[in-house]
Order: structure tokens, then C-alpha cells, then sequence
């Protein structure tokens, strides 16, 4: 009992010592609730739609207000000139309402008025809700109508037509596997770098890199050149898998994946070698990667779930995510096919990330000399 005892006091010691372990086994738990708790919203809201009303009557605005009314529809943020179809395929709406000229006139003569209804299929999470919402919003505009301005009005007055862009079928690996680029080429390059950060410290082999007297930052860039290397061919790999497997193939303008995807992975390197020359074993180094890499690009990525089902201020952590403009723009190079117009700005953020966590490791670094 007494050896026991004897062993458990040292590992205390040693988990009091190492302050990153100690903070990780207490916070690391929290921030997983924080995020499962308020991250994962499974009821959609505020999806912005692009409404173009033609006609401009009293009954047609009514037919607007019924949309709103589901409080699941905000209205998009765009240039009126903008067509539907742009406002669509830059992403500023993910569906768009145009209401024919002479629409009133018809449902009066008791014809049937039909609607353009154009839905964004990319978003696949928010595909369905929207069908089932403008449906059932179209239902009760019709009940309205006929209890209230035409007791004749039949079931078939007001038929919207529906049209899903870029995804029709609503094939979930067009939405999945695009997004599933992201997560792989954030976690696995983050993981390896971090690996091998920590394991110069805990090995006691940064001894010699100090003896040879590099700069801290050709000392973070040698081992992120080999780190980049690797994990471009990892890249390489996913990418040519998915086309082989699932049929996932870019469309359009491919330069903006072929020039953000290799700043990305060099911003998943960077963000490994920040943990690894912060922590102080390999193992947490892991368990750090692990936790803040993967949950919050899970939960505030918008891979699974929408990023305007976030609550505030939540939803403001997800700002800092790579993985969210990463998965955006792969999203749209495989599905919308858009190009530069709707993704100019990735490329530059991730560049800001890239320029971050290289100088929070160089910081780090300064920590990992040797004391007298």
C-alpha cells in the first residue's frame, strides 16, 4: 500500500508540474459540453431567401408574408438587381421566391399560378426544410384564401414550382464528401506536426537542434516543410479516392481549390506545430489536437450542421475555424461550381491563419530552451 501510495504521489507531482496536462484534464471536458451543448442545433433558422415579386398585389404579398411567417426565412441580403440564380450561386441566398407578373389575375379567373421557387441543393442539411416549409406555407396561403377572399378556391390555384440547383437528385455524398475534405485535411497534418513538435521536447532531442543555433523560425519551417509535403500527397490521395469512389469531381473554375487547398494544409500544420511546441509530452499534444481541432471543426464548421443554427455568441467562435471557409469552398468546387466570385476571400483569411499560428509557435518555441 505504501508503494502505491509513494507512486501516486509522483504522478501528482509530475501531472502539477506539467500545467498544460493539468489545465486539459479539467477544461478540455468543459469545452466539449460548451460545444455539444450549444453548437449542435438540429432546427434550422434564418436561411436567407431572395424574393423577386412581380406581380406586387396585396394577395401576393400575402403569399410572401405566409413564407415569413414560418420564421425559418430571413430575407437575403443582396442587391435587388441581383438575379436569383447569381444570389444563389454566390451563396448570399440559399433559395430565391419569384412571383409571376399577373399572378393575382389568374388565381381571380381561377386558373393556376405558379410560382418559381429555386432552392440551393449544396446545402443538402437545409434542402429538405426548405422543400417541407415553402410546401406547407403554400397549404396554408390556399386555406387562407379560401376562408377568407375566394370560398371557391381550389386545392390547385397556387402550385409552386420547385427546382433544386446544382444538386437535384439531393445525393448526400455531394454535400458529405466535399465537406469531409476539410475535416481529414485539418486533423490528420495537425496531428502529425504536433506529434513531432512535442517529441523533441519530451525526448530531449531539441538539445541538439539548439546546439547547431538555428533561427526558432528555420527550425518551424524545416519541420513544416516535411509536414506540407506529406499531407499535400494525403491531399492528392483523398481527392483522387473520392473521385474514384464516389464520383466527386471538381466543376467549373478549379484554381480556387488548387490555390487555397495547399495554404490550408500548411494553416493545419501550423496549427499542429503550435500545439506540440506548447505542450509538454507527446500525449497531450494529442489530446489537444485531438480536442481543440476536432470538436470545434465538427460542431462550428458548418460539415454537419448549418452555421447559422449557432447561437450567438457562439456562433462568433466559429470565425475562427479554418475548416469553415475550407469546406465552403470545396463545397463550391465540387457542387455549385461558382469559382471566384463566391469564395474570393478564403484564400486570404486562410492566409491570415497561416501567418497567426506560425508566429504562436515561434512563441511557443522560445519556451522549449533550455534553462540553467
Amino acid at each position: 500500500m505504501t508503494k502505491i501510495m509513494v507512486q501516486a504521489s509522483k504522478e501528482w507531482s509530475e501531472l502539477k508540474r506539467d500545467k498544460f496536462s493539468l489545465a486539459l484534464a479539467f477544461l478540455l471536458p468543459l469545452f466539449s459540453l460548451f460545444l455539444f451543448g450549444y453548437g449542435i442545433r438540429l432546427e434550422s433558422k434564418n436561411i436567407p431567401i431572395l424574393i423577386n415579386d412581380h406581380d406586387n398585389t396585396s394577395l401576393s404579398r400575402d403569399y410572401v408574408d405566409r413564407l415569413f411567417a414560418t420564421n425559418l426565412f430571413i430575407a437575403a441580403p443582396v442587391d435587388k438587381m441581383m438575379s436569383p440564380g447569381d444570389a444563389i450561386k454566390t451563396g448570399a441566398a440559399k433559395a430565391a421566391l419569384v412571383i409571376p407578373e399577373g399572378f393575382t389575375r389568374q388565381i381571380y379567373r381561377g386558373n393556376t399560378s405558379s410560382p418559381e421557387v429555386m432552392i440551393d441543393g449544396t446545402d443538402i442539411a437545409n434542402t429538405q426544410i426548405i422543400l417541407n416549409s415553402i410546401k406547407a406555407a403554400n397549404l396554408y396561403f390556399l386555406a387562407l384564401l379560401k376562408e377568407d377572399r375566394m370560398p371557391d378556391a381550389a386545392s390547385h390555384m397556387v402550385a409552386p414550382h420547385l427546382r433544386l440547383l446544382f444538386n437535384p437528385g439531393r445525393q448526400e455524398t455531394l454535400f458529405i464528401v466535399p465537406g469531409a475534405f476539410g475535416v481529414i485535411l485539418w486533423m490528420f497534418p495537425a496531428l502529425l506536426a504536433a506529434v513531432a513538435a512535442s517529441r523533441e521536447k519530451e525526448q530531449e532531442t531539441i538539445i541538439r537542434v539548439y546546439s547547431a543555433n538555428p533561427h526558432p523560425l528555420q527550425f518551424l519551417l524545416g519541420k513544416a516543410l516535411v509536414y506540407f509535403t506529406v499531407s499535400m500527397a494525403l491531399a492528392t490521395m483523398v481527392m483522387v479516392a473520392a473521385a474514384i469512389l464516389f464520383g466527386v469531381r471538381p466543376i467549373g473554375d478549379p484554381t480556387p481549390l488548387l490555390i487555397s487547398t495547399p495554404i490550408y494544409v500548411f494553416v493545419s500544420v501550423s496549427f499542429g506545430l503550435m500545439l506540440g511546441t506548447w505542450a509538454n509530452s507527446q500525449t497531450t499534444a494529442v489530446q489537444a489536437t485531438s480536442s481543440l481541432g476536432f470538436f470545434p471543426c465538427l460542431l462550428l464548421s458548418g460539415f454537419v450542421y448549418p452555421i447559422s443554427n449557432i447561437p450567438f455568441p457562439l456562433s462568433l467562435f466559429s470565425l475562427i475555424v479554418p475548416a469553415r471557409y475550407y469546406i465552403e469552398l470545396t463545397r463550391d468546387a465540387f457542387v455549385r461550381g461558382a469559382g471566384w466570385p463566391a469564395v474570393w476571400y478564403v484564400p486570404l483569411v486562410l492566409f491570415g491563419f497561416a501567418i497567426a499560428l506560425t508566429a504562436i509557435s515561434w512563441l511557443g518555441l522560445k519556451r522549449m530552451q533550455v534553462k540553467d
